[in-house]
């Protein structure tokens, strides 16, 4: 908190220069990090010289020394950025620190006061945390071990300096840290070493049984000389024998164990054998893994590289070293992950050199056995396979000069990808040949003559293969093409009938029918003009469009011109007296008889490819069966219909989808046709006519019409803008369509059940039974009833009946489920400031279930109220018991309320009041009060009218109990006998006295004041007679204040909550409930899933300075959020406990709390991993509900969290098992591009990321690092080397509150790249590099500036069953698309404005496009995308300049 705040009021963050002058560095914890990038090796000790400068201050200086030495050999010459000037402040830091450290030292030598240190650390750190009971604290044993080797590393230099030996024990120790700090490496999820088996994770039998079977190596060749260690496996042999990264193997091992593990579970989910991987499991992952490799390889007619032994045993392993094979080729692909065609042709190549390798082939030509073509050796897969391709792509990037080139003149990702959609790409052979066409740069020439020139004398570059694109007006007609020709020739239809009779009947008449089939001949035109355009379209990829597509755009344009001519001569043919045009091809053709079957013959001919496009399109499973086929014959006739392209075939919907598709634009279209005829071209033709037939005799500009006998002009004046009228409102109704069908269809499936807070207070009795049905598993297998009818026919439950415990929500454990997630939401929604402490308290349902209180507890906001009432009733009804009852009844929540409180003021009592003679007497009052009850005579024999009083002392009663002041103990004396003479002189009178005298021991026991006329004491005054003040719990605070708001709530809380935010979002999570939605698994079954959002330099948060400083209006931020935000800053006052701003900037804490506030209120990184970081808090949840024995659940997720810091060493506990399956179903990763680049220069950014990450341990930031590094020959040059890091917060807190803890990170993987990872787009490569470090079988991209919610955090796990239903067309779908809402709304009108926009778009819109439409792109975020199915087909994003330009949309459009 404290580094946070100096660093919001520090200016600019330092930036490591060549020109930056010796500065005072290394003086804070963080500057540990500010170390140019050449020098990256002396950071781990400078951070150990900051973590034990508090403990030995010259220990610390010698471990900064040794730094400044190494840092001196990694670049003795200071070329490196930035490395000069750190050595010249390191050094004066150094030179500071020398004498008085030097004074310090306890021993004569520094090489006997490290070892000395050493042999300390030795034994407080390492020995203790090994001789511990919780040896499972592993991040702490992974940091001593760490430290431990960085001190002894520093220890051998001070003793070499000196000549001092070093002692044998030293050297013992130091030689088990180097072997454990091996074996405890960093990890990101799993931690697979052997000491870490006791992990909550690891015990999970379905990971037990992934690692085991990862490491059968059994019968693998090893290279010679290689000696294998225990925990080697399959993922570390492909390693050596082709030459990948390390940290890739690291990586792709952790993410194909959670695979598999997370298969296995949702395959077996009640299986409890032994840990051994399912073999459906194994091929259900790989069937997902190879689906388009696959495709690819039936495409191009080539056998699949995947061969299986015939040896059963060894089926399992060789499958998994394929799907390692291809895990590992797309781990370190970099940039290549953008064409998956590629990695399909690597892959290819390499699987068959596997399957060689295992056969045990030999080499004909050295006689050993085959080995891979690249060979094994240290980063071979990298620099012999992937640069090169990579350093084409990056040639062809840099061809686009920033935009400015040509689109004809370089090639994208899609277009180099498309080269391995032929045959032709095998040319490239394997090895690869370095002189083979796709590897020919690109043309460096600026203009198209110089480029053809170049072509001319033999250059290679393939260029585009399919596509080039051409900006041209043309293709507003070109894309549109079929309804163009759809509307040109239904408007000549309608002016036909309209001009010769004006019915619709009239097409009937042979005359008027025979003039309607010239449409046919005006179809032929439009045709023909279509086939020209797609020549001219696609003009500049003529140079590398194969033969075929050739062929077929020239037969297109021959075709379209024979028809042409066909057309019109038949149809002259078949008039009797034609005139003009038609009586000279009459001519041609001779002048016999009319025969209109001529042209009918050639209408058929002409529309036979349509007629058999309809046939299929009524089949669709046909049409996918024949573009997907390889039979040359149906390849024959598909290419006349459309050029064959790898992608986009086979996606047509299901018939059912279909129907309703065509019956939707069906009765658009007509609705569109029949309001034009009417409305538009039918009133034109009467007037048109008159027109026609007025001559003209004098008129103007008669240059442009010489020869016209009438006002044409006038005429087009008339039509024109009916004609552009025409051809525009077809989108006018399709809105006015969508808006219909949309809404319909929103209001069958129950959207809007719940608009409002007042239909809510009113359906909040069925809210807990929707609740369960929706968001709880179901562990029988009864089949629900799903789609329309079921959904119309779904009733809404009615308040439970108190008395029947078999109603759902009268069951307890389903009352306590509820309670948990409505709470946590309630919770959230008073941590984000929208509900004031009242109003949480008010919507509330208690956490701790009350098993002697045995019915529904609803929040207070429903009972607000109720009781006040009931004891006015009840004073008012005048001894009519049937008449109150009555009137409870006609209230469900009043009666619940007065139930309740009844039954709390019981208990309460019970629990204070321990004297014998004060039980005795309570008990017979109460034993009276419940006979009256069950007799209905409460009323007719009580005395009402003191009932108020009595309410008043009880209120007074609860008042003390909440503040549990021992002072006030008298005063609960006196309650109680104030309470006691209203019941027993009051209400009871004469019904009590025998009891009372029984208590006292005779019949004058009691009088003015309670007392006795003996010398006993008065009751409840006696010593032990009541427990106060009573020892405090959470279960009893909460009943207490529960009890204290019904009684004193007298206003209605119709208003409860007042935000409207908090409003929104409470009715639309409540109205979801009523929706239909797949059932909920258990957390541990569901489909895991990460978030992945790519970041760059946006506001992570908001320092106090940019808060405070106005803009050129003046204003400044925090004032503009308190004017936008009154009611959020009024809660945020409260719940800080502070009254004014002032208050806020008096302490450090609070002026961080306030950062916070305003940082959850802009577009800011900091809002958005909040929620999305309330996904693992809602599995968290949800965990425990499904795990929790009845025991667990009655006490509540709350109790549990609480007991969490004394349990969490116990990996086998309710709590770390809560917290496994969280880490197994989700994963967050933030990619922030510059984070090493902010680390390096001290940015505040960097700190505050940092901070993110330890406010969220599970949080892991992906960054692209850059180091430099100076070459070894005498050149000293320094070239840069780029990564892909993966990093998490380091240990993050210390059970020594002594020990100073590092706000530092800790590297997890880092993965080295061909070259700068940014050659297209920014923001789809940022999301590219990252995408290897998320996990599981769903992938959700969320952008900055995106937030999320608790309460829809819940449904996740019953949207990603999605994924697992076949829907119409018996596909599984790859992308589910989830709405959004625009939060900005209440900035300006503007905001407004557009926010109600996007909000019809992606309700009423979108819901139409989804369904019956069936044809809803997808904008890319918040969407969730089947991880397997897109890592495999070239991610979630396109990457290519120019033609790219909103990256998200493109997600969708292949897929």
């Amino acid at each position: 908190m404290a580094s946070s705040r100096r660093g919001a009021q520090q200016p600019p963050a330092r930036q490591i220069l060549r020109t930056q002058t010796a500065g005072n560095l290394g003086e804070s914890m963080f500057d540990s990090e500010v170390v140019p990038s050449s020098l990256d090796d002396i950071a781990p000790i400078l951070r150990v010289a900051n973590e034990v400068e508090q403990e030995d201050r010259r220990v610390a200086y010698l471990c900064r020394f040794y730094a400044f030495e190494k840092a001196h050999r990694l670049d003795p010459t200071s070329s490196g950025r930035g490395v000069r000037q750190f050595k010249t402040a390191l050094l004066q830091r150094l030179e500071r620190e020398n004498d008085p450290t030097l004074e310090g030292r306890l021993q004569k030598s520094d090489a006997r006061q490290m070892q000395t240190f050493y042999q300390q650390y030795y034994k407080r750190y390492i020995q203790e945390l090994q001789n511990a009971a919780d040896k499972a604290d592993r991040a702490k044993l992974f940091k001593a071990y760490r430290t431990a080797a960085i001190l002894f590393e520093v220890l051998k230099a001070v003793n070499l300096t000196q000549s001092v030996e070093v002692d044998h024990e030293i050297l013992e120790a130091a030689h088990k840290v180097e072997e454990k700090k091996q074996a405890l490496g960093p990890y990101n999820i799993l931690p697979l070493d052997p000491d870490s088996a006791s992990q909550a994770i690891m015990l999970y039998p379905e990971i037990q049984a992934a690692v085991r079977a990862l490491r059968n190596t059994r019968g693998l060749p090893w290279p010679k000389g290689h000696t294998k260690k225990v925990d080697e496996d399959l993922l570390d042999w492909l390693q050596l024998m082709f030459g990948f990264q390390k940290d890739n193997v690291s990586n792709q091992r952790e993410h194909l164990v959670l695979l598999l593990a997370n298969v296995h579970i949702r395959q077996n989910p009640n299986s409890d054998q032994q840990p051994k991987l399912d073999d459906h499991a194994l091929d259900h992952v790989m069937k997902r893994l190879f689906k388009n490799y696959k495709k690819w390889c039936k495409y191009l007619d080539r056998n699949s590289s995947l061969w299986l032994p015939n040896i059963q045993q060894e089926v399992q392993q060789r499958k998994l070293l394929y799907m390692g094979l291809y895990l590992l080729i797309w781990g370190e692909a970099a940039n290549l992950r953008f064409m998956p065609e590629c990695l399909c042709y690597i892959y290819h190549h390499m699987a068959f050199e596997l399957y060689g390798m295992l056969a045990g082939n030999v080499s004909p030509m050295t006689g050993e056995n085959i080995r891979p073509a690249y060979g094994g050796d240290e980063e071979a897969f990298l620099k012999k396979i992937v640069t090169p391709i990579y350093e084409i792509i990056a040639k062809e990037a840099k061809k686009s000069k920033s935009e400015r080139s040509k689109h004809s003149q370089w090639r994208n990702y899609d277009d180099l990808n498309e080269y391995f959609w032929s045959v032709d790409c095998f040319h490239l052979g394997w090895p690869m040949r370095a002189d083979a066409d796709f590897f020919c740069s690109p043309q460096n020439s600026r203009d198209e003559r110089n480029e053809e020139s170049k072509l001319a004398k033999g250059q290679q570059w393939i260029g585009k293969v399919n596509f080039v694109e051409i900006r041209s007006f043309w293709h507003i007609f070109r894309s549109f093409d079929r309804m163009w020709s759809f509307f040109i020739l239904s408007l000549q239809v309608m002016i036909i009938l309209a001009w010769n009779g004006g019915s619709p009947s009239d097409i009937f008449d042979p005359a008027v029918f025979k003039k309607v089939l010239s449409i046919f001949i005006s179809a032929a035109i439009l045709k023909l003009g279509q086939a020209i355009l797609d020549i001219m379209l696609s003009w500049k990829a003529r140079k590398s469009m194969s033969l075929p597509v050739k062929l077929r755009y020239i037969l297109k344009v021959i075709s379209a011109v024979a028809w042409v001519i066909i057309l019109p001569v038949t149809y002259a043919y078949t008039l009797e007296s034609p005139t003009g045009l038609g009586r000279i091809m009459k001519g041609w053709v001779g002048n016999g008889q009319s025969q209109p079957s001529i042209y009918f013959l050639a209408v058929v001919i002409y529309l036979s490819p349509n007629m058999l496009t309809a046939l299929l399109f009524l089949f669709p499973s046909l049409r996918r069966y024949l573009e997907s086929s390889n039979y040359k014959i149906i390849m024959l006739m598909m290419w006349w219909s459309q050029p064959r392209l790898f992608v986009g075939r086979g996606m047509h919907e299901g018939p059912f989808s279909l129907f309703m598709y065509t019956l939707f634009w069906v009765l658009l279209i007509l609705t569109k046709l029949v309001f034009s005829y009417y409305i538009e071209i039918k009133p034109l033709v009467s007037p048109t006519k008159d027109i026609m037939r007025i001559p003209i005799r004098t008129f103007q500009w008669h240059e442009f019409f010489p020869q016209a006998k009438n006002n044409i002009g006038v005429v087009i004046a008339l039509w024109a803008p009916i004609i552009l009228v025409y051809f525009m409102d077809t989108q006018i109704w399709y809105a006015i369509f969508s808006t219909l069908v949309g809404g319909i269809y929103g209001a069958c499936r129950r959207l809007g059940e719940i608009r409002s807070l007042e239909l809510l207070r009113s359906r909040f009795d069925s809210l807990p039974d929707q609740f369960n049905a929706r968001l709880i598993p179901v562990n029988n297998s009864e089949n629900k009833k799903k789609g329309l009818k079921a959904s119309l026919s779904r009733r809404f439950g009615q308040m439970p009946n108190i008395a029947k415990e078999k109603q759902p929500y009268a069951d307890k454990q389903m009352r306590a489920r509820f309670a948990q997630i409505w709470n946590t939401i309630i919770t959230s929604f008073r941590k984000e400031d929208l509900i004031s402490n009242r109003e949480m308290d008010l919507l509330l349902v208690p956490y701790w279930a009350d098993r002697e209180l045995d019915l529904p507890q609803w929040p207070p906001f429903l009972l607000a109220g109720k009781i006040p009432v009931a004891v006015h009733m009840a004073k008012d009804s005048k001894g009519n018991d049937h008449e109150l009852r009555k009137r409870l009844q006609t209230d469900d929540y009043m009666q619940c309320a007065v139930h309740e409180c009844y039954l709390s003021c019981k208990i309460i009592i019970r629990n204070i009041v321990k004297g014998v003679p004060e039980v005795e007497v309570i008990t017979n009052i109460f034993d009276m009060i419940d006979s009256h009850i069950s007799g209905k005579t409460l009323i007719s024999e009580l005395q009402m009218k003191a009932l108020p009083d009595l309410y008043d002392l009880f209120v007074k009663l609860i008042k003390y109990l909440m503040d549990n002041n021992a002072g006030d103990f008298k005063n609960v004396i006196r309650c109680f006998q104030d309470m006691l003479e209203v019941v027993t002189k009051d209400i009871m009178e004469g019904e009590f006295p025998s009891m009372l005298d029984s208590s006292n021991g005779g019949s004058n026991g009691i009088h003015e004041g309670i007392a006795p006329l003996d010398n006993q004491a008065p009751l409840f005054a006696s010593t032990g007679a009541i427990i106060f003040p009573y020892p405090v719990s959470d279960f009893w605070t909460e009943k207490i204040k529960r009890l204290y708001l019904l009684l004193t709530v007298m206003e209605s809380a119709m208003d409860v909550p007042t935000n409207l935010e908090a409003r929104r979002r409470i009715t639309f999570f409540s109205n979801s409930l009523f929706m239909d939605m797949p059932d909920a698994p258990k957390a541990h079954n569901m489909l895991s899933f990460s978030v992945l959002t790519p970041y760059y330099n946006e506001d992570v948060l908001f320092s106090l300075s940019n808060l405070e400083e106005p803009n050129e209006d003046g204003v400044s931020i925090l004032f503009y959020l308190q004017k936008i935000y009154p009611e959020q800053w009024t809660n945020f006052l409260e719940r800080v406990d502070c009254k004014t701003e002032e208050e806020l900037k008096a302490s450090e804490e609070l002026e961080e709390e306030l950062r916070l506030w305003a940082a959850y209120r802009g577009q800011t990184l900091t809002r958005t991993v909040r929620g999305m970081m309330y996904n693992r808090k809602a599995l968290e949840l949800q965990a425990f509900l499904d795990m929790a024995k009845e025991e667990d659940l009655m006490e509540g997720y709350k109790a549990a969290e609480l007991m969490s810091e004394k349990h969490s060493k116990l990996e086998r506990s309710l709590w770390a098992k809560c917290q496994a399956v969280a880490d197994m179903k989700f994963t967050y990763v933030v990619s922030c591009q510059q984070y090493g680049i902010d680390k390096r220069s001290g940015h505040q950014r960097a700190q505050d990321i940092l901070k993110l990450m330890r406010v969220y341990p599970s949080l892991r930031v992906a960054y692209i690092d850059e180091v430099e590094v100076t070459s070894t020959t005498e050149s000293r040059k320094t070239y840069k080397d780029y990564y892909s890091v993966l990093v998490k917060a380091s240990l993050s807190k210390t059970d020594d509150p002594s020990e100073q803890v590092q706000n530092l990170d800790q590297e997890i993987y880092r993965i080295k790249l061909p070259g700068p990872a940014i050659l297209g787009e920014g923001k789809p490569e940022n999301q590219n590099h990252a995408i290897i470090f998320t996990r599981g079988e769903g992938l959700q991209t969320i952008d900055m500036n995106q937030d999320n919610y608790m309460e829809e955090a819940f449904k996740m796990r019953n949207l990603l069953q999605e994924f697992l239903k076949k829907h119409d067309g018996g596909r599984y779908p790859s992308i589910l698309g989830v709405r959004e809402h625009i939060f900005t709304g209440s900035v300006s009108s503007l905001a407004w404005f557009m926010s109600n926009q996007e909000h019809s778009f992606v309700t009423i819109g979108q819901r139409l496009l989804a369904n019956p439409l069936k044809v809803r792109f997808h904008y890319g975020h918040p969407d969730v995308f089947d991880r397997l199915f897109h890592l495999t087909r070239g991610g979630v994003s396109k990457a290519s300049k120019i033609i790219n330009l909103s990256e998200d949309i493109f997600a969708g459009m292949f897929f």
